[in-house]
C-alpha cells in the first residue's frame, strides 16, 4: 500500500517505504522538508496516520534493518 502511495517518490530514489516504515534522504534540507510534508500529506488523504512521537526526525544517519544509512555522498 505505502509503494502505491509513495510510487513516484520512491523512484527518485529519496524516498523508501517497507511496511509502515518510510525513510527520507536528500542531501539539502528544504528538499527533505518539502518531501516530507508531501510524504505527510499522502498518508492522511489516505486515511493513515502517524504516530509522530514513534518517528526520528532530521537525522544524519540511521540504522534500518540492521543496515547504517547515511547521507548521499558520505
Amino acid at each position: 500500500m505505502m509503494n502505491n502511495i509513495l510510487r513516484d517518490l520512491i523512484n527518485t530514489e529519496e524516498v523508501v517505504a517497507f511496511i509502515d516504515n518510510v525513510l527520507v534522504g536528500t542531501e539539502e534540507e528544504k528538499k527533505h522538508d518539502e518531501i516530507v510534508e508531501e510524504v505527510l500529506k499522502r498518508i492522511e488523504e489516505n486515511n493513515l496516520y502517524v504516530k509522530l512521537e514513534k518517528y526520528i526526525w532530521k537525522v544524519k544517519e540511521i540504522n534500518f534493518l540492521g543496515i547504517g544509512y547515511g547521507i548521499r555522498g558520505n
